[in-house]
């Protein structure tokens, strides 16, 4: 029996059953938290050793076997797919032998990690989260991986604001919610921004982004 799929929507694909359609799809979604992981562990390299970051990107880049796309450093992978389906994968690699895909897995955790620690050095009393949303002209901020970072800063006992225009209400998970943007930027003392937008130009100098490319 063949079984239709589709890695994207615009790609269809025949398979011989379901689970080869299903691993189709845990693996390329895999594959894109891997590149993911691997220029965010890029960048956390560069930023500790003091480098460069946009420089070694583009050098690299250059090779078209690499390209530049999907390249821009961000604070991990999130949404609904990557998250769940590389858990998903390792999962069904229980009784395969592995490392890379653990080590994916692994990889968005230690990213949060390092983010967390980067905006700690600063001893900020209040940290501003400039919007949930992982890509721009998305109102979609489900499992965003700014979320782990939130809960890394307030657990040692800093305040998280939020500023996301999409959340109706004063609270979300328990962070306090901030609806006004100047209010918000006049009580953060370091603003995490995952994507450096024209909104918060203006106090770049306390803004905190990896963003290299002003893309997704």
């Amino acid at each position: 029996m063949l079984v239709e799929g589709a890695v994207k929507e615009d790609i269809p694909v025949l398979f011989t059953n379901s689970t080869e359609a299903e691993a189709t799809k845990l693996f390329a979604n895999t594959y894109l938290a891997m590149r993911v992981a691997f220029f965010n562990e890029l960048d956390t390299y560069a930023e500790v050793k003091g480098l460069n970051t946009q420089q070694i990107v583009n050098g690299i880049g250059l090779d078209p076997r690499i390209g530049e796309h999907y390249n821009n450093p961000s604070f991990g992978y999130g949404g609904y797919c990557l998250p769940k389906d590389t858990r998903q994968l390792l999962a069904n690699f229980e009784d395969v032998p592995n490392d890379i895909i653990g080590a994916i897995v692994r990889s968005n955790s230690t990213r949060k990690d390092h983010i967390a620690d980067m905006i700690l050095r600063y001893n900020p009393k209040v940290v501003g989260i400039y919007r949930l949303t992982m890509k721009t002209g998305s109102d979609n901020f489900r499992q965003s991986a700014i979320q782990g970072v939130m809960k890394r800063i307030r657990a040692v006992g800093v305040e998280v604001l939020v500023y996301e225009p999409e959340i109706d209400g004063e609270k979300f998970d328990g962070f306090r919610v901030i609806s006004d943007l100047n209010k918000f930027k006049i009580l953060s003392d370091v603003i995490i921004a995952n994507r450096l937008s024209d909104d918060i130009r203006d106090t770049k100098a306390k803004v905190y982004t990896r963003d290299l490319f002003g893309r997704d």
